[in-house]
């Protein structure tokens, strides 16, 4: 390109910067993570446009507010009371036995509830499995019973047979028979 295309190319890319207003790229982006090409573009366009030249001198003079008010909090860090952090870790200190001597008031009330319910099972486990009755006489076996459920429930011996209808009357009387 010859001197003159250059300067005609500078030219056209000015007019086109001003109809695009370099806002969105401040609003995007912070102005200390752009990179250079995005800065020069900025720049070049801020000379001849007031609005755009206004706000990136914002957000230049907003950056160095923001570096400066974090260097301040860096040093101030360091000048904290020396006694803050004792009372901290006291208090911290503090909390942690708490805890502690909750769950041990928690185990001296029920310890020996739970102790002894420990050693009532262990007991019974022994002798349940270790100690089982040897005498096999003394074990309850089922006998054999000849009567049946309707003998038993209506009371009648074995040389009295009832009928069906004779059950059902029993079962379900009628009101007049109740009263």
């Amino acid at each position: 390109m010859t001197r003159a295309g250059g300067t005609r190319h500078r030219k056209r890319e000015k007019e086109v910067m001003k109809d695009n207003h370099i806002t969105h790229i401040l609003d995007e982006n912070p102005i200390v993570s752009l990179k250079e090409p995005e800065l020069s573009k900025i720049r070049a366009h801020v000379e001849s446009c007031k609005a755009c030249c206004r706000a990136y001198d914002a957000a230049r003079l907003s950056a160095s507010l923001l570096r400066a008010r974090a260097a301040e909090a860096a040093e101030n860090s360091a000048n904290v009371n020396p006694f803050f952090q004792t009372r901290v870790l006291a208090a911290w200190r503090e909390r942690q036995a708490t805890s502690v001597s909750t769950l041990r008031r928690l185990w001296n009330s029920t310890g020996a509830l739970v102790a002894s319910m420990a050693a009532t099972t262990a007991a019974l486990a022994v002798l349940a499995f270790v100690a089982p009755s040897s005498d096999s006489t003394n074990q309850a076996t089922a006998a054999l019973v000849p009567y049946s459920a309707e003998a038993v429930v209506l009371d009648q011996s074995d040389n009295d047979q009832v009928t069906d209808d004779q059950v059902l009357s029993a079962l379900y009387a009628t009101d007049d028979e109740g009263k």
